[in-house]
């Protein structure tokens, strides 16, 4: 994880299991980014800082650790600007529970789909719109591209449970 972000998790007093589950995303996002190498042009940076924050807003609404709710993501872009955090960086946290949005930018697309497939969860529209813009930057035919897109997020997803038992390991709030 960026040591920036490890500082902004400190700052803000993160709970051990934030800190768990943006690690866990993070890592994910590693993967995504690997295996597309340079198929498809994206600021690597802004993707790994987005996947490693998106949840920063949690520490300010903390029953949405273990619970449903969306309070978390204006908050948290809000938390990064008021950190001196620059404004294509904080989005990420407001808009990575809406992907499905027409002006989502690819770097989006991907801090959603790691958040989604870290621990197993397929989202097929998602899927389609990163297999769209892969077919489109490698000019191969978007079912192809879709194919070898499903593989590897069946592979990452097969390692789901490790990772929901590394992040049921740390404590919700912190000590």
């Amino acid at each position: 994880m960026p040591s920036s972000v490890v500082e902004l998790l400190r700052a803000v007093g993160a709970p051990p299991r934030l800190g768990a589950h943006l690690r866990a995303v993070h890592d994910v996002a590693v993967e995504i980014l690997d295996w597309l190498g340079d198929d498809v042009a994206v600021d690597r940076e802004a993707v790994l800082f987005g996947a490693a924050t998106h949840d920063i807003g949690k520490v300010r609404f903390p029953g949405e650790l273990s619970g449903a709710g969306a309070e978390h993501e204006p908050a948290g872009e809000a938390l990064l600007r008021s950190l001196g955090v620059e404004d294509r960086l904080a989005r990420f946290a407001a808009v990575h529970g809406r992907w499905d949005r027409g002006d989502a930018t690819v770097e989006e697309l991907l801090v959603t789909l790691a958040d989604k497939v870290w621990k197993g969860r397929r989202e097929a529209g998602l899927e389609q719109k990163i297999a769209e813009i892969l077919a489109a930057a490698t000019d191969e035919p978007v079912w192809a591209a879709f194919m070898r897109l499903d593989d590897e997020l069946t592979r990452i997803a097969d390692g789901a449970d490790d990772r929901l038992a590394f992040q049921a390991s740390f404590p919700i709030e912190a000590d």
